[in-house]
């Protein structure tokens, strides 16, 4: 046997144990801007997002609406103008009407910018046949959110809830999953984290954000099962 035979081989390095995926950081000191915040979903998240805690600022092209916006919430929840709201988050939720979606987010690129983007706009038309998903050029608005905020951590979450539930104070918990989407791990876990501060809520990774657009098309389906059966429908994902 030759020294060479002999010899052993290093023992291959240690794997690091896999991250556990509901390991989640803590975001309660994180300021949370809600653009649209007057408007009846951004209104609704801004109070459930307040009453569990969080740092809330509402956001409207104009201050006064913003601030009276606020003052109907309560809890602390403060109102300032779009850029104000921007510059003063950590966290930025773009809930806006699609129609207005690309001229806000241009105006606001340099507010935003090392800002985490949660949008959650759903671009839809209606007609005698109810919703439908329209076609965007950039695949989604969440996509072309990330196109036009070159230096934000662009994100998507929050599309498939009731904002009448969310404003219904006697509505102690909102029983849903929200599906998270984007392409940084740690962006994605801060937004699970945030959802997961609303009592009943649960955030769950559904990819990277070139998915977004057929979470954002799954609206028109709930519109219609709402409409159908009269309810608030939301969305559970079961096995994880």
């Amino acid at each position: 046997m030759t020294s060479s035979d002999s010899t052993q081989k290093p023992p291959a390095p240690a794997k690091a144990p896999a991250k556990d995926p509901w390991d989640l950081p803590d975001v309660s000191g994180l300021v949370v801007g809600v653009l649209g915040g007057t408007g009846d979903q951004g209104r609704g998240l801004a109070y459930r997002f307040a009453k569990a805690g969080q740092k809330v600022v509402i956001g409207s092209r104009a201050a006064d609406r913003a601030r009276q916006a606020a003052a109907g919430i309560g809890l602390g929840v403060e109102g300032a103008d779009n850029a104000e709201t921007a510059r003063r988050s950590d966290v930025v939720i773009i809930a806006v009407p699609w129609e207005g979606h690309a001229k806000t987010l241009e105006a606001l690129r340099e507010d935003l910018a090392g800002k985490l983007v949660v949008d959650c706009v759903n671009p839809l038309g209606f007609d005698k046949q109810g919703a439908y998903a329209l076609r965007v050029e950039e695949g989604s608005a969440a996509q072309q959110a990330a196109a036009l905020l070159p230096d934000s951590r662009v994100t998507a979450a929050f599309h498939h809830l009731s904002a009448v539930l969310l404003q219904d104070e006697s509505v102690a918990e909102i029983d849903t999953d929200v599906m998270v989407l984007g392409d940084s791990r740690a962006d994605t876990d801060i937004v699970q984290a945030l959802a997961a501060r609303i009592p009943g809520m649960r955030g769950v990774f559904a990819g990277r954000l070139r998915n977004a657009h057929q979470v954002e098309a799954l609206v028109a389906n709930l519109i219609s099962t709402n409409r159908r059966y009269k309810a608030h429908a939301a969305l559970r994902i079961t096995d994880v």
